[in-house]
């Protein structure tokens, strides 16, 4: 079987013996493994293990069934008890597929951080969200790890999956991943490249490699402010930063991690993850997560730094669909400083949503009430310029609506020229800071707008994300 090709699938099962497994689980894992082809690799061969393909979108489908089917085994998850685990989003998502298929009740505490689309998936799969703080750490009482493992005391028949301690998360890398990358690569293969979050992951596949393959290069993928780069090089490490990556990246040493067969270890930056994620959706039509940005990113780095042809593998570590609010996201993309442009050296530089872009939201005079409410709810703001052949006219917002109801709800069907307020107040992109302050503390949206024409509009978070910035 050449690298190009995929693992047969799994083979059938019989239900007349095992009529109670549900059928999804017998989805998770023989993952495609595929070549790219439209990056600069330098002299190597880099290939994706695709992870996303997994039934629940990600690689943690894997422990989530070997962790939960291990605890049924051990007489650890009773009938209709609870599973309770700390997640940064993908652990949770994989560990509530596999429990609601089995029965059980699921109750996740999470970073703040998470994609809002993996706390909705989360909830539609009927899972319990606790959402807790990312900025605090190991040992604070609302640090994830710590408000799970109070919550388990908390609910009777609760079982903690505990990832980061569960030698069961490593194992089921060690004995599916592992030996699926061994058949489909053909045996040959020289590098790998792995990012942590709990550590099983290159844990698991370290154990396999070491067996089949000893000397192949493993290669840490750390976000930067994570510190487990300083740990592999130096041994020791200082205080952890900060990193809008999801899912990997730590601020300690996870019990679970056996690092020490890394050879190479790679800081990505958040700016560089995420970019290198829209890289290889538009280069290879491969739609993946922020981890995968810095999985990939450190691949490169690694592939293009060998003076010889190596065989590289790396990982799609989950889908992309969970990031689109934010990797494919281009105005919080900006917001968070992940997505430059040129400046311009006045106001202009603090719209997060540029016409020329085409992230402008707005009406026409002649649109309903009922179309622009259903803007502002789609796009969460309370304003929308109104716009006339590209030219502003007008200003709408939650109060103009409101203005027009008079409790009425037929006046959705009114035109926003009947609601709108014709005299806006507009500032030229050249207006000093103090003007756009005075504005913004009258309890309105600036709008930046001169003779050439509209430029877009500056809202209170606008200038405050400004500043914040200016600070990072």
């Amino acid at each position: 079987m050449t690298a190009t090709e995929t693992t047969a699938s799994h083979p059938p099962l019989d239900r007349r013996e095992r009529p109670d497994r549900p059928a999804v689980l017998d989805l998770i894992g023989n993952t495609p493994l595929v070549p790219v082809h439209r990056l600069d690799t330098g002299p190597c061969q880099l290939f994706l293990k695709l992870e996303s393909q997994n039934p629940g979108g990600s690689i943690k489908d894997r422990i989530g069934l070997s962790m939960i089917e291990a605890a049924e085994r051990d007489g650890l998850l009773p009938p209709g008890g609870t599973v309770v685990e700390a997640t940064a989003g993908n652990t949770g998502l994989g560990l509530a597929l596999v429990a609601r298929a089995k029965g059980y009740r699921v109750a996740l505490v999470v970073p703040d951080k998470m994609s809002a689309e993996k706390v909705l998936q989360l909830k539609a799969l009927g899972a319990e969200v606790h959402i807790t703080r990312s900025d605090v750490g190991k040992g604070h009482p609302d640090y994830y790890q710590d408000r799970a493992a109070r919550l388990v005391q908390d609910i009777p028949g609760a079982w903690y999956a505990d990832q980061f301690n569960n030698p069961n998360n490593p194992l089921a890398h060690e004995t599916t991943t592992g030996p699926e990358i061994w058949q489909q690569i053909g045996h040959r293969i020289d590098a790998l490249v792995c990012g942590v979050g709990s550590g099983g992951t290159i844990t698991g596949l370290s154990r396999f490699f070491a067996k089949v393959r000893p000397g192949l290069d493993v290669v840490l993928a750390d976000p930067a402010g994570s510190i487990l780069k300083d740990f592999i090089e130096k041994g020791s490490y200082g205080d952890a930063g900060s990193w809008a990556v999801e899912g990997i990246g730590e601020d300690f040493v996870p019990p679970i991690a056996d690092l020490s067969g890394v050879r190479h270890a790679y800081s990505i930056t958040d700016e560089e993850s995420f970019a290198t994620a829209r890289d290889l959706y538009r280069a290879e039509g491969i739609l993946a997560g922020s981890s995968t940005g810095t999985l990939l990113a450190a691949a490169l780095k690694y592939c293009r730094a060998q003076t010889t042809p190596k065989r590289v593998v790396t990982l799609v570590c989950d889908t992309g669909t969970r990031y689109l609010s934010k990797v494919y996201n281009d105005p919080w993309m900006f917001d968070q400083g992940l997505l430059k442009r040129a400046t311009k050296g006045d106001l202009r530089d603090l719209i997060a949503r540029l016409p020329e872009e085409g992230a402008v939201v707005s009406v026409s005079p002649e649109d309903t009430l009922a179309t622009a409410f259903s803007r502002m709810r789609q796009a969460e703001v309370s304003q929308l310029p109104v716009l006339k052949d590209g030219k502003l006219v007008g200003l709408l917002d939650e109060s103009d609506l409101l203005a027009q109801m008079h409790m009425d709800a037929r006046h959705f069907k009114d035109s926003v020229d009947s609601a709108m307020s014709h005299d806006v107040q507009t500032l030229p992109p050249g207006a000093p800071l103090s003007d756009l302050i005075a504005q913004l503390r009258k309890g309105l949206v600036a709008v930046i707008a001169d003779d050439r024409g509209f430029h877009g509009l500056v809202t209170r978070f606008d200038l405050l994300n400004h500043l914040r910035k200016g600070l990072s």
